[in-house]
C-alpha cells in the first residue's frame, strides 16, 4: 500500500497524545491502538481505545490492519518488528525525538494520518498510534497557525499565543495562575484543564473583566491579524 512516514512536526506533537472531547473531535481522532512488544521484544499485544465510532468505518479497519501489518511484516520499513528493529529505528531519526524516552512519526495514506508515538524500552508501552482522518486534522494544523487570539469585551485584539501557549491571570487580590491554552476554532479556546474550559473568546474576555482580573501571555505573542467576518 502507498503511505509516506516522516518524523511529527513540532505543532503535531501534541496530536500523538490524548486530547480533549472538543479537539479529538475536531480533528477527526477515530480513536487509538496502544501496543507492547512483550518482555523479549518480539510480541505485540494491542489494544484499541475507540472515540469516533461514526468514523470507524470498514475502509478504515481494513487499512489500518494494512498499515500495522506493513509497518511489522510487510513494508520498506519496519520498525514495529520488534523491539530492537525499533530502537534502531528511533535513533536513526533523532529529529523525532519527543523527549528522553519517546519518539513521534507520521505515517499519511490518502485518507487517513496516523501519529505514532514510540517508545524503545522495555517494559512500557511501545506504541501508541492516535488515528485521524487527514483532511480533518491538516485542515486543523492549518487553522491553528494562525493562533490564539486574546480579546477585551469591545472585540479589540490584546495580543494573540501560539497554540498550546500559557497566560498568566492576575486576580485582584494578588492571586496568580498560569493556564494552557489551546485552539478551537478562531473564536473558541481552551483554557486550563477541567469539563468547564472551553471559552468563546468573548464570553471569557467578560468574565475576566467582571472580576477585574489581569490577563497577560506568558508565551511569546503572535503578530496581530485581522480577522474576516467576526461573529459577535
Amino acid at each position: 500500500m502507498e503511505m509516506t512516514i516522516r518524523p511529527i512536526t513540532k505543532t503535531e506533537r501534541m496530536y500523538c497524545y490524548t486530547q480533549s472531547q472538543q479537539i479529538r473531535s475536531q480533528t477527526g481522532n477515530i480513536g487509538y491502538l496502544r501496543a507492547d512488544m512483550d518482555t523479549d521484544g518480539t510480541g505485540f499485544f494491542s489494544t484499541w481505545n475507540g472515540f469516533r465510532d461514526d468514523l470507524k468505518t470498514q475502509e478504515f479497519k481494513d487499512e489500518f490492519d494494512d498499515v500495522i501489518n506493513n509497518l511489522r511484516f510487510d513494508g520498506d520499513v519496519t520498525f514495529l518488528k520488534d523491539r530492537t528493529t525499533l530502537m534502531k529505528y528511533c535513533f536513526a531519526h533523532p529529529e523525532g525525538q519527543l523527549n528522553d524516552h519517546e519518539f513521534g512519526f507520521r505515517v499519511d495514506t490518502g485518507a487517513y494520518a496516523y501519529l505514532m508515538r514510540l517508545n524503545p524500552n522495555r517494559g512500557e508501552y511501545n506504541l501508541y498510534c492516535y488515528c485521524y482522518r487527514r483532511d480533518w486534522l491538516d485542515h486543523h494544523l492549518k487553522e491553528a497557525e494562525r493562533g490564539i487570539r486574546f480579546i477585551d469585551s469591545g472585540y479589540n485584539d490584546k495580543f494573540r499565543i501560539p497554540d498550546g501557549g500559557k497566560i498568566r491571570i492576575t486576580y485582584p487580590d494578588g492571586d496568580r495562575r498560569e493556564e494552557f491554552c489551546r485552539f478551537i476554532d478562531p473564536y473558541h479556546v481552551e483554557i486550563g484543564y477541567g469539563s468547564m474550559n472551553l471559552f468563546h473568546i468573548c464570553e471569557f474576555a467578560e468574565r475576566m473583566e467582571a472580576s477585574g482580573a489581569k490577563v497577560e501571555p506568558v508565551s511569546p505573542v503572535m503578530n496581530k491579524t485581522r480577522e474576516k467576518g467576526v461573529a459577535r
